[in-house]
């Protein structure tokens, strides 16, 4: 341990990104198969017709742009760099079962309470790198923004880690100019809207919260 400590944070990185690499792999994509699955089944099936969501000034002053799709989809990216990141199995699992456990809640939500974006004025015929997103991911699902959720929860989990091996402020606040890029993208692309970003944030937060409180608390949890 006094080794791992001392260390260079990059070195200290690497080694995390080693140990338990192919669990780290295989559990992610499987993870993200049955989050998909279950998507978008309650996406097809809501129990009742979706509410429209409300714009604000916020979204008139969020100017679309097809730029903002790298963004966008860079979330699949981000998301899997704390599981990659982590320092055993314990809290491989416990990220799991918290990540899994927002995922549901808001599954949940998405299909007792079913809402959707208003539709956008745009032709989307003249952003074909947008056909995928438009075509597949719809204007469903959208309150809390569980990819706002999903950004915010991996943000908090990385400052952790980041903190833990001693990484540079520059390294830190990137990761959360990463988080605040994917939460603009989200409204910049016409996904959702800024109501949708706001509850995601707040479901990320909470969720981030009492999964680093278990964590903390766990026996064992020193030094991973």
């Amino acid at each position: 341990m006094e080794l791992s400590i001392a260390l260079p944070w990059y070195r200290q990185l690497a080694a995390r990104i080693g140990t338990l690499s192919p669990l780290k792999a295989v559990g992610t994509m499987v993870f993200m198969a049955l989050f998909f699955w279950g998507y978008f089944a309650v996406l097809r099936n809501p129990l009742a017709t979706p509410y429209v969501m409300p714009l604000t000034a916020l979204d008139d002053w969020i100017a679309f742009t097809p730029l903002a799709y790298p963004v966008y989809v860079s979330l699949w990216v981000y998301v899997s760099l704390p599981p990659a990141l982590l320092n055993g199995f314990r809290p491989l699992a416990l990220f799991g079962v918290w990540i899994a456990s927002m995922c549901l809640f808001c599954l949940g939500i998405f299909w007792f309470f079913p809402t959707a974006v208003p539709a956008a004025l745009i032709d989307w015929t003249q952003y074909p790198e947008m056909a995928v997103i438009k075509g597949i991911d719809a204007a469903g699902n959208a309150c809390p923004s569980l990819h706002v959720a999903s950004a915010v929860f991996s943000a908090v989990w990385l400052a952790r880690v980041f903190r833990q091996v001693g990484a540079p402020s520059a390294l830190r606040v990137f990761s959360i100019l990463h988080c605040l890029a994917i939460l603009w993208s989200t409204v910049a692309t016409r996904q959702h809207v800024v109501l949708d970003v706001l509850a995601g944030v707040v479901v990320g937060l909470v969720f981030a919260g009492l999964s680093l409180r278990q964590v903390e608390a766990a026996a064992g949890a020193k030094g991973i």
